[in-house]
């Protein structure tokens, strides 16, 4: 495999002695279950993460889910206290973040100090495969680590 350049989100990882494991995919692949076929992981194991409008957080939210579920937005109104929430456009996501979609990651977002929804069924696995923050590279990493270092919310917003 040829050399991954270092992506920020490794040098954060990096940076708190935190370990992970750099999978490369084609990054032509955009659709998370998809990614997690190609990178050779179960689509629960792999987490896609949506970028969603809180008009009383008056700044997005980051929410991280498998693969292979669909985000329950009247759930995830109701952990934030919110009335309504809507998931980003694709342009609006891209906007916000800088990173494109299929490459949004919450490690590449940390200087943005936006809260992080993890949805709870990921306390279940010893580690998450996650966006590095680029198309075609995805990061597997501890989930303890990853909610510390997050600071993430665990919440069941996701639906099979």
């Amino acid at each position: 495999m040829a050399k991954v350049k270092k992506l920020n989100s490794m040098r954060l990882l990096d940076a708190k002695s935190i370990r992970y494991d750099v999978h490369v995919y084609d990054k032509s692949i955009r659709d998370a279950r998809q990614v997690a076929e190609a990178v050779g992981f179960s689509a629960d194991e792999v987490f896609k993460t949506l970028v969603i409008e809180a008009p009383a957080a008056k700044k997005p939210v980051l929410v991280m889910l498998p693969s292979n579920s669909t985000l329950n937005l009247k759930r995830l109104a109701k952990a934030l206290g919110e009335k309504k929430l809507a998931l980003a456009s694709h342009a609006d996501a891209e906007k916000w973040t800088g990173l494109k979609v299929g490459g949004i990651s919450a490690l590449a977002l940390t200087g943005k100090h936006w809260s992080v929804i993890l949805d709870r069924r990921a306390a279940a696995l010893e580690k998450i495969v996650i966006s590095a923050g680029q198309r075609g590279l995805q990061l597997r990493v501890e989930t303890g680590d990853l909610i510390k270092l997050l600071g993430c919310e665990l919440v069941d917003v996701a639906d099979r």
